[in-house]
């Protein structure tokens, strides 16, 4: 997107995607195991502000990882958030809280062009959904 100086530039189209993970990633390296793709920036970058990940099935506690693709390719994962996901057992009668990873219109995740997500979980589950909602510039 071309840039005029002293020009603000917004975002410009709302957006939501998600992914589940259900293997275990114990490695924080570039290449977590079983890491689910669960948003891509557009052309112009992204600014993301809420990642949230519930579970599809009751489980232990574990923990919920976020890695950033900077390039896009999908070939160099960078570990940079996590959130303790707490032991719960689902069932229709009882409400799960989601783990909130704090970003928000105040304190927003910028991503570069093309920039991608990653969500991992640090014990095989049933699945956990990790849900984001920001917008594309």
């Amino acid at each position: 997107m071309p840039v005029t100086p002293n020009s603000i530039i917004t975002p410009q189209v709302p957006r939501s995607a998600s992914g589940v993970a259900t293997a275990a990633n114990t490695a924080y390296g570039d290449a977590p195991a079983g890491a689910a793709l669960i948003f891509a920036a557009g052309p112009n970058g992204a600014r993301v502000t809420r990642v949230t990940a519930v579970t599809r099935a009751s489980l232990t506690a574990t923990e919920c990882q976020l890695f950033r693709d900077h390039d896009g390719t999908g070939t160099v994962k960078r570990f940079f958030a996590s959130r303790l996901m707490p032991a719960v057992t689902v069932s229709p009668s009882t409400a799960q809280a989601a783990v909130d990873f704090g970003y928000s219109d105040s304190a927003p995740l910028l991503l570069g062009a093309g920039e991608k997500l990653y969500g991992a979980i640090g014990q095989a589950q049933a699945g956990v959904v990790f849900c984001v909602e920001g917008a594309d510039y």
